[in-house]
C-alpha cells in the first residue's frame, strides 16, 4: 500500500465494521440530482436534509454544468430516478474569484511549470451569471425532458445557509 494513502485506506477498516448502506438501490430515492462544488466545506447530504440514497451528487470545481455534467444528468434522469436538479455553487469559491481560465493557466505555469492550456477550467467571476448560464444549459438540453424542474441556489460556506438564486 502506498504510504500516501495509508491513512484513508486504514480508516476504511473501521468504516467496514459499521457499514450500513448495503442494499440501497442505485436510484435517487428523493428524485434529486445536486450539482455542487468539490470544495470540502460542503456536506451535500447534511445541508439539504438528505441521507445516503436520496440523491445523485455531481461535484466539480466551481459547480459548473459542463458537457460531462450534462451527460451524467441525462443518465441520472433516464436510468437513476432523477426528477429534479439543483445547481448549488458556494460563496468564497476559488473558481469564481479568478478573472479567467487564462489567469489559472498562468498561475499554474508560473508556480509549477505545468502547461494546462489543454484544459478548460470554466472559471467565471460573475457567479450568478455563470449559474444562470448553467441552469439554461440544463433547461434547454435536447436530451433532457421539457419541464424538468431545475433550480439554482448559493451555499454560504460561513453560515451553512442555502439561498435560492431566483433564476
Amino acid at each position: 500500500m502506498d504510504s500516501a494513502f495509508r491513512d484513508v485506506l486504514s480508516a476504511n477498516a473501521a468504516y467496514v465494521q459499521d457499514f450500513h448502506l448495503a442494499g440501497l438501490e442505485p436510484v435517487a430515492a428523493r428524485g434529486i440530482a445536486l450539482v455542487t462544488c468539490m470544495d470540502s466545506r460542503i456536506e451535500p447530504l447534511d445541508m439539504l436534509g438528505l441521507k445516503p440514497g436520496d440523491a445523485k451528487i455531481l461535484r466539480n470545481a466551481g459547480a459548473r454544468v459542463t458537457d460531462d455534467t450534462l451527460r451524467t444528468l441525462v443518465l441520472a434522469v433516464y436510468m437513476l430516478g432523477v426528477e429534479r436538479v439543483l445547481v448549488l455553487p458556494h460563496t468564497r469559491c476559488k473558481m469564481a474569484s479568478v478573472a479567467s481560465d487564462d489567469e489559472v493557466h498562468d498561475t499554474i505555469h508560473r508556480v509549477y511549470g505545468v502547461d494546462t492550456r489543454s484544459l478548460e477550467f470554466h472559471t467565471d467571476n460573475d457567479q450568478l451569471g455563470a449559474l444562470h448560464h448553467d441552469l439554461e444549459r440544463i433547461r434547454h438540453h435536447p436530451l433532457l425532458p421539457q419541464g424538468l424542474p431545475v433550480e439554482g441556489a448559493i451555499y454560504d460556506v460561513d453560515t451553512g445557509e442555502v439561498r435560492p438564486a431566483g433564476l
